[in-house]
């Protein structure tokens, strides 16, 4: 019997319908449509488009090499993927339309390997950076389907390129950047020329990896390899500030995003994705689109631009005398006056789990720990406990009996290894959280209210029934500063920025107080509350300042400062 399959014109070509796998490799390869419905992503020599909410699946087949980068219009009309190819031999831009899902046309010039791609916003060029052995950077007409000029994209005596951004707000401004070179580049359409001017960093050099513009064109953001974000201005081409400075983003900011509510999303080598802000650059962990209260028999849930109540959880004839949101967003930790304390779910105020006698003359305060690994509340007999919270179970640690009386405020220091507590006995205690044993005490003639770390935490500031601001030297428990925190009544609330420039009180007086931590000065005073303030608090990324008061007001407050 004769063979049908005779010559290889005749096969038929096997139909892919599914593909499963995603290996990351490519450099801001993955990217999500403008209409917010489909990803799309590399793999290997085929570009995917994968709707979101179905398991339907779009490939586009034209690359004869692995996909090294990938850009998508603003609009969402134009995809463009390049690749990598063998040395010395060209390497194709390929442009496809994305709602025929087709090639419209394939731009050769780049040799080796097409390193980074970006669309203009009004989707009138293509702007192309080659790989280490072509070194340069090449602005395509997507009308003509043809290259306008080309040059060098990096200096002689600077490394290679490797991101590229274009302006938001104009078509002839991209920036590009890499090892020890960043670059503003002009398009001259009418001489076919592209202009760079060089960025000047001082003597911040730095290796880029990330790129990302902010809206208006004010600033671009630069994630380099040493871990910390680059804050350029594209007109003056100057350096306005970096960070962070200390704890940097281990192995590198990979991927970086200017966010339309402001801020950054930044994505670390470690596989850390973390949301923060300029100057400081630290993680800004929680959200400030909610806040929760607690006030007798209730715990409630509020929106915070629109201060509607989403939630109200009710644990009748009890008295809720604090809560806490774990850090992961997965439950509300309260303290209540029958001695337990319970945990709820934040959507649904479903009852997660009791810890029934925590305490014996009611649980005054409660605090959790960034690893969401443990609970630390205090008592009205002044015992503070240690909890672990496991998936199932909640075991008693350690139990730390010093203080004579009601436990006021528990704050953790950020790496959960210290913790402090304040006391109406008139100290207050840092505690060991490794060793589970009292490090420091603090003495003064007050019942503290309140307490909180200074963000570099080698200070504590503290405040109570004496209506004093006191600064502590955690290291030997000294007092460094005293300030007059209230001409009336006590102080009960406190809460530092995350940069600790800023802290606010709340108290007796029915003031909201800004201060200055370094000058130790008044700037702002809200007026607004007409009964004493309880407890008051600054939102995650600095928007805005909650103060509640015991007549059962909630108050928000603009934050005075642009962070």
């Amino acid at each position: 019997m004769e063979n049908p399959i005779s010559t290889e014109t005749d096969v038929a070509e096997l139909e892919l319908e599914a593909v499963i796998g995603f290996n990351g490799h490519v450099p801001s390869g993955l990217r999500c449509h403008p209409d917010q419905e489909h990803l799309i992503y590399p793999l290997g020599c085929t570009v995917l488009i994968q709707a979101i909410n179905t398991n339907e699946q779009n490939f586009l087949h034209g690359h004869t090499n692995n996909v090294s980068c990938l850009s998508i219009s603003k609009k969402g009309d134009y995809l463009a993927s390049g690749q990598v190819t063998f040395m010395g031999f060209k390497a194709d831009i390929i442009l496809w339309d994305y709602y025929k899902r087709k090639l419209i046309a394939r731009l050769t010039l780049h040799k080796g390997k097409i390193e980074a791609l970006a669309f203009s916003p009004n989707d009138l060029y293509l702007v192309s950076l080659g790989g280490p052995d072509d070194g340069s950077v090449v602005v395509w007409s997507i009308a003509k389907r043809d290259a306008i000029c080309g040059s060098p994209a990096a200096g002689l005596n600077v490394g290679n390129a490797t991101t590229v951004v274009f302006s938001r707000c104009q078509d002839e401004m991209f920036v590009t950047a890499g090892n020890g070179t960043i670059r503003v580049w002009e398009l001259d359409l009418r001489n076919r020329k592209i202009w760079p001017t060089e960025c000047q960093t001082g003597q911040t050099k730095r290796i880029v990896m990330s790129t990302t513009m902010a809206d208006d064109d004010s600033f671009f953001y630069l994630g380099t390899t040493t871990g910390d974000i680059l804050k350029m201005n594209p007109r003056t081409k100057l350096l306005t500030d970096n960070g962070p400075v200390k704890d940097k983003y281990s192995l590198g900011v990979s991927a970086i995003k200017c966010l339309k509510m402001g801020g950054l999303l930044v994505g670390s080598g470690v596989g850390l994705l973390v949301f923060c802000k300029s100057p400081s650059y630290k993680p800004i962990n929680g959200t400030a689109e909610l806040f929760a209260t607690c006030a007798k028999k209730d715990i409630r849930v509020w929106h915070t631009m629109s201060s509607r109540e989403l939630l109200r959880i009710t644990v009748p004839n009890m008295t809720c005398h604090g809560i806490d949101f774990m850090r992961d967003g997965k439950s509300i930790i309260s303290a209540w006056n029958d001695g337990k304390i319970r945990a709820f779910a934040p959507e649904t105020g479903r009852l997660m789990y009791v810890i029934n006698s925590a305490h014996r003359i009611g649980v005054t305060a409660i605090a959790t720990t960034s690893d969401c690994k443990r609970v630390i509340s205090g008592g009205g007999e002044g015992e503070v406990r240690v909890w672990q919270i496991g998936c199932q179970t909640q075991k008693l640690e350690e139990a730390l009996k010093e203080h004579k009386s009601s436990v006021s405020c528990i704050r953790v220091k950020k790496n959960n290894e210290e913790f402090v507590t304040a006391s109406t006995d008139g100290t207050c205690i840092i505690w060991d959280l490794v060793r589970l044993r009292r490090n420091q005490m603090i003495l003064a003639n007050t019942l503290f209210q309140c307490v909180c770390y200074h963000p570099e935490e080698f200070q504590i500031i503290t405040s109570g029934t004496d209506r004093k601001i006191a600064y502590w030297e955690v290291f030997d428990g000294t007092v460094i500063r005293e300030l007059e925190g209230s001409l009336s009544g006590s102080i009960n609330g406190m809460d530092i920025t995350e940069e600790g420039v800023h802290f606010v009180t709340g108290g007796h007086d029915h003031l909201v107080k800004v201060w200055d931590y370094n000058e130790g000065e008044v700037t702002h005073v809200g007026v607004g509350h007409s009964g004493n303030i309880m407890r008051i608090r600054i939102s995650p990324g600095n928007q805005y300042i909650i103060s509640v008061s015991a007549d059962g007001a909630i108050l928000r407050w603009k934050y005075p400062f642009t962070s």
